[in-house]
C-alpha cells in the first residue's frame, strides 16, 4: 500500500533591489514520495501552476501619493514608498511684469507739439472731405433747372372775358383764374368777416382785383369744385357740398378753409406767371 504524504515547500522569494525589476512570480509546488522514502519522477523538477501565484510585499510599488488598496487587507505589508509626490505651493503673491511696461522708451516731450499739430491737420482734412460729399450728395437731390421751368407756368390773359374761369394745371394742380366785374368786386368786398369759417379780407387774397387766382382743389377732402356754381356765385363742390364766394372764401358746407392761393406775379398787363 503506498502512502502519500504531502510535503509543502517554503515560498521562494527574492527581494528586489532598486536596479533589478520590479515584478517576479513564485510558484508553490508539491512534491509526490513513494513509501519507500524516494521521491518520484515529478519531485525532481519543480511544477508551475497557473493557479498558483503569490505576490511577494517586496514586489509591490506605488503609482500615486498614496496606496489604492491596504497592505493589510491583501495580506502583505508594502514598505516602499510612493514614486509620485503631488508638490502644492499656493501663493497669494502676484508677480508684475514690469517688462511689457518698459519695452518702449517714453516719447519725446519736444516732439508732442507736431504730434498734435499733425493729428489735428489729418482731422481737419477729413472733415472737408465729409463735407464736400455731403455738400454734393444734397445738392444732387435738388431740382435742375428744366423742372424749375416746369414748376413755374406763364399763362395770357387777353383771351379772357369780364365774369369767366380759366383753368390751368400747374404742378399737377388745376389753378382757377377767374377775371371779375365790377359787381363781383363790390360783392367780395360787401361780406361780414365775422359770419366767415375761415376770415380772409378780398384784399388779402388778391394783388389785382379784377383777377382771382386759386388752386382749385377744395380743402374738405381735396376734390375739384365747379366754377360759377354755389349759392354765392363762386365755386360749388359736387362731393360733400361745399360753397365757395366769388372770392374764393368758404361759406357753407364741411370745407374748413378757403381755396389756396398759390404764389403768382404780373409780368405785364396781359401775362400772369404761376409758381
Amino acid at each position: 500500500m503506498l502512502r502519500v504524504a504531502g510535503r509543502r515547500l517554503s515560498s521562494l522569494s527574492w527581494r528586489s533591489s532598486q536596479s533589478q525589476t520590479t515584478s517576479a512570480f513564485v510558484s508553490r509546488n508539491t512534491a509526490f514520495v513513494s513509501d519507500d522514502g524516494r521521491d518520484s519522477a515529478a519531485s525532481s523538477r519543480p511544477i508551475l501552476s497557473p493557479y498558483q501565484f503569490s505576490f511577494t510585499p517586496d514586489l509591490i510599488r506605488g503609482y500615486s501619493s498614496g496606496a489604492l488598496t491596504s497592505g493589510h487587507d491583501m495580506g502583505i505589508i508594502s514598505d516602499l514608498p510612493p514614486t509620485v509626490a503631488a508638490v502644492k505651493n499656493p501663493t497669494s503673491k502676484i508677480v508684475y511684469d514690469e517688462h511689457n511696461h518698459e519695452r518702449y522708451p517714453p516719447g519725446d516731450p519736444s516732439k508732442r507739439a507736431f504730434a498734435y499739430f499733425v493729428l489735428t491737420g489729418g482731422r481737419f482734412v477729413y472733415a472737408s472731405l465729409i463735407r464736400l460729399l455731403i455738400l454734393k450728395f444734397v445738392l444732387s437731390m435738388s431740382a435742375s433747372k428744366d423742372v424749375l421751368a416746369m414748376a413755374s407756368l406763364e399763362v395770357d390773359l387777353s383771351s379772357i372775358e369780364p365774369g369767366s374761369t380759366v383753368t390751368v394745371k400747374w404742378r399737377g394742380k388745376p389753378v382757377f383764374i377767374r377775371r371779375r366785374t365790377e359787381d363781383d368786386i363790390k360783392l367780395a368786398n360787401s361780406v361780414d368777416l365775422a359770419s366767415l369759417r375761415d376770415p380772409q379780407e378780398d384784399a388779402a387774397r388778391v394783388k389785382n382785383p379784377e383777377w382771382l387766382v386759386v388752386v382749385g382743389v377744395c380743402t374738405h377732402l381735396g376734390c375739384i369744385p365747379l366754377p360759377n356754381a354755389g349759392d354765392f356765385g363762386g365755386w360749388f363742390c359736387p362731393c360733400h357740398g361745399s360753397h365757395y364766394d366769388i372770392s374764393g372764401r368758404i361759406r357753407k358746407g364741411p370745407a374748413p378753409y378757403n381755396l389756396e392761393v398759390p404764389t403768382y406775379s404780373f409780368l405785364e398787363d396781359n401775362k400772369l406767371l404761376v409758381g
